[in-house]
């Protein structure tokens, strides 16, 4: 199993790729921290792993709040003795705007969340990391920071400014054994996409054309599956990618890729 024993945390375990990991993660061997502000929702997940013989831990977290963020590395040191990866998933995706009418002052909310919510969590688990002296945190970013998608001004930026903060905190936190990368993801073939096209249909489209119109800008010429997605996220935290630091790995079917 490519985690066994493993403890790792995932912020914003929703409906979508959060709840992949947590799962992919449980079948690979660790156990697992559990993070998001729904605690009906956590408790299910945490559920369906305990089931499969796997640990969970679950914790109604608000990545705005920084004690709240170390409850949650605190309920997860003690559970387990050990954080061994951070997966920063959470985001706020702000209002569906063009930059030429967004709304500024909505920006330091979605700030808030994507990019400075991740540095509290990450801060959050240091100390049990620098106990150890290793660790792996992986911030999730989005293929909109370098290929523009209309409406997603606010939340590409904040992304954007996870990107240079992935690299600061590779640098910052080397010294104590921990790696920090980052994932830029694009289409995942999960809930919130699938609601996007069923609203799309609702709305009048032809199903087969909303979709073709996304996997015509995809080369391997699929909607990314969510738990192929998540996997490419977990790598990072595995052994494989033991001198992996630094690093932005775009997983996105080949929709962008990096110069």
């Amino acid at each position: 199993m490519l985690l066994k024993d493993k403890t790792i945390i995932i912020s914003g375990v929703g409906p979508g790729m959060g709840q992949a990991m947590a799962k992919i993660a449980a079948q690979e061997g660790a156990n697992v921290g559990l993070g998001a502000r729904n605690k009906d929702f956590l408790d299910e997940v945490a559920s369906e792993i305990k089931k499969t013989g796997r640990k969970a831990v679950a914790v109604s977290t608000d990545i705005t709040n920084a004690d709240q963020c170390r409850t949650l590395a605190n309920a997860v040191q003690e559970e387990f003795g050990r954080i061994d990866g951070l997966v920063n998933s959470a985001y706020n995706h702000g209002s569906w705007a063009t930059a030429d009418v967004a709304d500024p002052d909505e920006w330091g909310q979605v700030y808030d969340v994507n990019c400075v919510g991740a540095l509290r969590m990450s801060q959050a688990v240091l100390p049990a990391m620098k106990e150890q002296g290793s660790g792996s945190i992986i911030n999730v970013s989005t293929m909109a920071t370098v290929n523009p998608f209309p409406g997603e001004s606010a939340y590409a930026a904040s992304k954007g400014g996870l990107g240079v903060l992935t690299k600061h905190m590779a640098q910052d936190f080397g010294a104590y054994g921990i790696r920090v990368n980052a994932c830029r993801m694009g289409w995942i073939g999960g809930a919130p996409v699938y609601g996007y096209i069923d609203a799309q249909v609702a709305g009048g489209r032809d199903r087969d054309d909303v979709v073709g119109e996304i996997t015509g800008r995809i080369p391997l010429g699929i909607i990314p599956p969510e738990d192929d997605c998540a996997k490419a996220v977990l790598y990072f935290v595995s052994d494989y990618a033991n001198v992996v630091s630094g690093a932005t790995l775009d997983v996105n079917g080949g929709q962008y890729m990096a110069p």
